[in-house]
């Protein structure tokens, strides 16, 4: 198989590299550089059957040209970060939804396989948990930026499917739930590496809000691996598919694990949302997959448990 990344030097796209590089695949990768790093990708440079360009989904000649050579598409690059949605929602919407415009648009052309990469956040403030990719979506109003990168993700699966439907273009939406582990940034607002980052600093730990708000993560290892299998399954086209783990914990409990594995003396201290983000933000209290759909489909099964997962994190952040 050949496949583009868009987004490829990003933290989940340069782990997807490498699993299909391990597995005899030739892969391809397009990044801006502009949240992903060079440095992601460094090490798989000189390597048959991998080239990167660094540009933008949204240089149609360049795009074109990848997307001719290869059998597959990861789009995979996006705004990403609450923080970075908050602060900059006009970039978010262009880059989101103009991007996946131009890679549907020319994937049409050659008839190639395209899974795009969605996310948690389009369930909104949904209390339905766990999440059924059947269930409805319960966004904020449109004058809460927090919500801009969920509608803006939102209207990419309904591009995507919409290709499907009257164009008939293979597409295969993933619906990915808090992924982390090893190379992942906590600069646009990512939690486990923001948590790690100040233990192993000695700061204090923040934890927006109460603390009783509760997420499921997901080790990346486990995520690439369903990405690389998924697009070998005829079934998987036309669907939508959560991808996760339903370990679920609060933040508070996470901030607590943190700080025991890294045997840190930070204090735990408590921010409120205003202050983090701005006046008004609103948060989702749970966000729980129900993952039934995807594991009956491909036999996924998450392998890593969250302490692992934060011991590989720790480790990470502790190379010189």
């Amino acid at each position: 198989m050949r496949a583009l990344i868009t987004g490829g030097a990003g933290f989940i796209g340069s782990h997807l590299a490498e699993e299909l590089l391990e597995a005899g695949h030739t892969v391809f990768v397009l990044d801006d550089l502009s949240t992903g790093a060079f440095s992601n990708i460094a090490h798989l440079k000189g390597r048959p059957r991998f080239q990167y360009t660094i540009d933008t989904v949204m240089n149609e000649p360049v795009l074109a040209e990848l997307v001719d050579q290869v059998d597959v598409v990861y789009h995979l690059a996006a705004a990403v970060g609450v923080r970075l949605i908050v602060e900059h929602p006009v970039r978010t919407i262009e880059t989101n939804v103009r991007g996946t415009e131009v890679v549907l648009t020319h994937a049409a052309k050659k008839n190639k396989t395209v899974v795009v990469a969605s996310t948690s956040e389009v369930y909104g403030k949904s209390t339905d948990v766990p999440f059924k990719e059947t269930g409805d979506l319960q966004l904020g109003q449109t004058g809460k930026h927090r919500w801009a990168y969920a509608c803006s993700k939102a209207l990419d699966e309904f591009l995507a499917l919409a290709y499907w439907k009257e164009k008939g273009l293979p597409v295969i939406v993933v619906r990915l739930f808090n992924t982390v582990g090893p190379r992942q940034t906590g600069r646009y607002g990512m939690v486990v590496p923001t948590f790690v980052g100040q233990a192993l600093a000695g700061a204090p730990i923040t934890v927006f809000g109460d603390g009783s708000q509760t997420r499921c993560f997901t080790y990346v290892g486990d995520v690439v691996w369903a990405l690389a299998t998924i697009v070998s399954e005829p079934r998987a086209i036309g669907g939508v598919f959560n991808l996760g783990n339903a370990e679920e914990v609060s933040i508070r409990e996470l901030a607590e694990r943190v700080k025991a594995l890294t045997n840190s003396a930070s204090p735990i201290v408590n921010i409120p949302y205003d202050e983090a983000y701005e006046a008004g933000f609103e948060d989702m209290p749970r966000r729980v997959p129900d993952i039934s759909k995807v594991c009956a489909l491909i036999g996924y099964e998450p392998r890593v448990p969250l302490d692992e997962i934060l011991k590989r994190v720790i480790a990470f952040h502790r190379q010189p």
